[in-house]
């Protein structure tokens, strides 16, 4: 006989949250390993000691959690899931007698406290500092790289800078921008400052126009360093997409994880960190760079190399194949290297002219940070260096995650600080997710042996 089920509801129905979820659900294996009641001390000297009680910010914190976990990039929508999910309800500690917070109390939260005690790099460093001390990471071999990501902020709202004072009067974004120009100290900033792009957006003015594959938008650049062995990711910068900006949040990051006690034998990345000035600052260090470098050597086919010179350091000249000297001509700051060149009426006459220059006479560019560059070629053809290039994949595997996974293909909020939110808290739940599944892999062999 054939059944059917007839709806109809009960008055009342015996009913526990906690029976609902399963044991190896993710959120739970959260809510066994982490606590997130650190953020209560962390926001403590941010909320009056009288008035009406608040939201509990360990609640604001596990909501946003689970949008991030699980790619729900709208708060909104996240209010509507959360009151539809069992386990997003359970994990937030909001039974069904409790009300759901409004969307807007992020917004509200954001532009104040949360925005003042920088509470979400604070809750990144701290899941780091657990994965140190859960043995997860390592800490020897790094890798680094940055991926761009979308501003919220359309192509056809870029102006000239010269009109950005008088789009200000009606564009409050505008003239924060501008206030905080005038307020950055103009020797501290001096490196991390590019040359200021010629069009600015209105809706988002720390935006930056770039292209990294197909057509040019206005982006940020997301960038990771990560522990090779564990895929954790050791520090997160957010910067403007400019090429730059990749190699200063390089050492930023490497800076930061320096206070873990962190201390790396070598860094990956691609060849967009291989400028000499930077290997410089990573050999001083100690630590080596399996880096390509960035190398103009090769680029005259055909012709003879710098390898194929002979310097003199004495009279600080190179010598070329024919034995006539290329004298010291002086300094390019553009390119940051010294200049070595010949004389027309020394290359005139040369039987080796055609296999050296096709100009008039022939010059040499050496780079101010020639050893660093040196050393790095050097390291090319080793074991450790290959290994290294090999696991440098991990980061773009964890870009992919980004993207697919936590829906962070364009950035939802504006303005650096805000995309920066963004980004460690995306950095925060891909590092849960390994963290807990370790730490659930070490109890289950605990258990096992015993």
């Amino acid at each position: 006989m054939m059944g059917q089920q007839p709806r109809t509801e009960s008055l009342f129905y015996y009913f526990r949250l906690e029976e609902q979820i399963p044991a190896d659900h993710l959120l739970r294996l959260i809510d066994c390993y982490i606590d997130f009641g650190f953020v209560r001390e962390q926001l403590k000297g941010f909320y009056s000691a009288t008035g009406r009680p608040s939201i509990d910010p360990e609640v604001l914190l596990r909501l946003l959690v689970v949008g991030y976990l699980y790619g729900i990039t709208s708060e909104r929508r996240l209010m509507e899931e959360v009151r539809m999910h069992l386990a997003y309800r359970w994990f937030t500690r909001l039974s069904f007698d409790q009300e759901i917070p409004d969307h807007s109390t992020f917004s509200k939260n954001r532009h104040g406290r949360f925005r003042q005690s920088g509470v979400f790099r604070k809750v990144f460093e701290e899941i780091v500092h657990r994965c140190l001390k859960a043995g997860l990471v390592e800490g020897r071999n790094l890798a680094v790289d940055g991926t761009l990501v979308g501003a919220n902020a359309s192509n056809r709202s870029r102006v000239p800078r010269e009109k950005l004072v008088e789009v200000a009067q009606v564009s409050r974004t505008v003239q924060e921008y501008l206030a905080e120009l005038e307020q950055q100290n103009p020797v501290a900033d001096q490196e991390e400052r590019a040359t200021p792009q010629p069009m600015v957006s209105t809706t988002d003015p720390d935006a930056a126009w770039a292209v990294k594959s197909g057509p040019a938008s206005l982006g940020y650049y997301d960038n990771y360093l990560v522990d090779t062995a564990s895929r954790v990711i050791l520090s997160v910068a957010a910067t403007p997409a400019r090429f730059r900006q990749e190699t200063l949040a390089a050492r930023r990051m490497l800076e930061r994880v320096s206070h873990f006690g962190v201390r790396p034998l070598n860094l990956a990345a691609d060849k967009a960190y291989g400028s000499g000035e930077f290997l410089a600052w990573l050999l001083e260090r100690d630590i080596q760079p399996h880096i390509p470098v960035i190398d103009r050597r090769h680029q005259t086919q055909g012709h003879f190399t710098r390898e194929q010179f002979r310097y003199e350091p004495q009279e600080n000249a190179y010598y070329c194949p024919e034995g006539k000297p290329l004298r010291y001509r002086g300094l390019s700051h553009r390119s940051q290297g010294y200049i070595y060149r010949a004389t027309e009426a020394q290359c005139q006459g040369c039987q080796q002219k055609k296999l050296c220059t096709p100009g008039l006479y022939r010059k040499l560019f050496v780079h101010w940070q020639e050893p660093a560059r040196r050393a790095t070629r050097a390291l090319a053809g080793t074991p450790a260096y290959k290994q290294s290039q090999r696991a440098r994949y991990k980061v773009e595997a964890l870009f992919a995650e980004l993207k697919q996974q936590v829906k962070l293909r364009r950035v939802r909020l504006r303005r650096l600080w805000n995309v920066a939110e963004q980004f460690h808290l995306a950095a925060t739940a891909q590092n849960l997710k390994r963290l807990v599944r370790h730490l659930d892999q070490k109890r289950s062999q605990g258990l096992s042996a015993i």
